[in-house]
């Protein structure tokens, strides 16, 4: 299907889905203010909103990598780059991985579920992480066509769903006392901050 070293992909996939960002705050604060219910919407809705990137880059990657081998390149090194980027942020943070959790509002399933669709849809972020993280995965000759992207969201956004599901069964109880720990914080930061900037130069220098 034009997909390179999936069980790469799988594993780098599931580091990046489970290490702290803004779609763990999402799930846990509707998890722990709204139950087990919110929880599971907010992890379909969030990643349902990946999915519709997903489908978004691979027609457009499809249509720009046609008119230019260049952008094989380009999409290379901006790739890796943000994602040695993403690994800097992760070693040099110094708050906690949820410095706001309390929410006054319980959140009801549907407006969860529509929380968590358009914050990722209108999330440039998302978007930007999707154009550098899965053509590493596309053999270069099947740029051109969107399945392979489509396949690789669609894995992604499955892995997301288990994970923040599983996410928001343990959040109620035990989340907030392990993640405001600031020696927790710092340790989670770190090993993603290490494993990022080394994805990011093995992007880089394949």
């Amino acid at each position: 299907m034009g997909i390179v070293n999936f069980e790469g992909f799988l594993i780098a996939a599931l580091f990046f889905i489970m290490t702290p960002g803004i779609d763990t705050l999402f799930v846990l604060n509707k998890s722990i203010t709204g139950g087990f219910k919110a929880g599971r919407y907010a992890s379909l809705g969030v990643n349902i909103g990946v999915l519709i990137h997903s489908l978004i880059a691979a027609f457009g990657v499809s249509l720009l990598v046609a008119q230019s081998e260049i952008l094989l390149l380009a999409i290379k090194y901006v790739g890796g780059i943000y994602i040695i980027f993403l690994g800097i942020k992760k070693l040099t943070a110094t708050s906690p991985l949820l410095s706001n959790i309390s929410d006054t509002q319980v959140p009801t399933g549907k407006n969860t579920f529509i929380s968590g669709l358009v914050t990722n849809s209108l999330n440039p972020k998302v978007a930007l992480f999707i154009l550098a993280f899965f053509p590493q995965f596309i053999l270069p000759e099947a740029l051109s066509n969107p399945i392979p992207m489509l396949i690789l969201g669609l894995t992604y956004a499955s892995i997301g769903i288990l994970w923040y599901v599983s996410l928001s069964l343990f959040a109620s109880q035990f989340a907030t006392k392990i993640v405001e720990n600031p020696k927790m914080a710092k340790a989670i930061n770190n090993i993603a901050g290490i494993t990022f900037v080394f994805l990011g130069l093995q992007i880089i220098y394949a």
